[in-house]
């Protein structure tokens, strides 16, 4: 961190750390960040400041004026599992959605211990990912566990649906949810605006395809059944 008190302070830091994260008072006026390391300047006049140039006593606080930078630690494999799992209610949640659109568009009936079992499938993937990732890198740690509980989930749904079209619907969801779990871990600065963008996608999706239903006659041929 530094302070600006000169009349015109010129600060230029320059590192082949590939990670930097500027904070305090003032951003660079030019910085370069490649894969090598990165480049920052700062030019900041005293007119600039909310103090002047001299003073006597503690008239004035200096300290919220500092600026610099921070050298972020690159995300580990651990770290990222633990982002995997911060993921893991909504991914739980979108998972069983599916099947419900399923069991609801499809007339199918799913058991509640069916259930049970898909989501027992899909809470192995993360400590599977974090027992792969601790021995091989995390990109193909993460292709097999999602591989591995796709094909599992994917031929347990089969057996249950009896449909090769409503089964192949699930793969693909499947497969459409992990690569895009992927796609945002690998993220940094965007993160929470691709996870946004996706949530308002599925739930427009999710919506359209529901614009029909009578939820009333549904809840009633539940109960009916019950």
């Amino acid at each position: 961190m530094f302070l600006p008190v000169g009349e015109t302070t010129n600060v230029i830091v320059k590192s082949n750390w590939s990670d930097p994260s500027f904070t305090g008072y003032y951003l660079p006026d030019n910085r370069k960040i490649q894969s090598d390391g990165f480049t920052a300047e700062w030019n900041i006049n005293y007119l600039n400041r909310n103090y002047p140039q001299s003073w006597i006593g503690n008239k004035h606080k200096i300290d919220f004026s500092a600026f610099g930078l921070e050298l972020l630690l690159p995300v580990d494999q651990y770290q990222k599992t633990m982002r995997t799992v911060k993921y893991a209610i909504l991914f739980i949640s979108m998972t069983f959605l599916s099947f419900f659109m399923i069991e609801l568009l499809g007339k199918k009936n799913i058991h509640p211990v069916q259930y049970m079992l898909i989501g027992f499938a899909l809470l192995i993937f993360y400590s599977l990912l974090l027992s792969l990732s601790e021995h091989i890198d995390f990109t193909f740690a993460y292709l097999i566990s999602g591989i591995a509980i796709i094909f599992i989930i994917t031929s347990y749904t089969k057996s249950v649906l009896a449909d090769n079209k409503q089964t192949g619907i699930i793969a693909g969801i499947l497969i459409i949810l992990y690569t895009y779990l992927y796609v945002v871990l690998q993220l940094q600065d965007y993160a929470l605006l691709i996870g946004t963008i996706g949530l308002f996608a599925a739930l427009t999706i999710v919506m359209y395809l529901t614009r029909n239903i009578d939820w009333f006659s549904v809840l009633h041929s539940k109960t009916d059944k019950n």
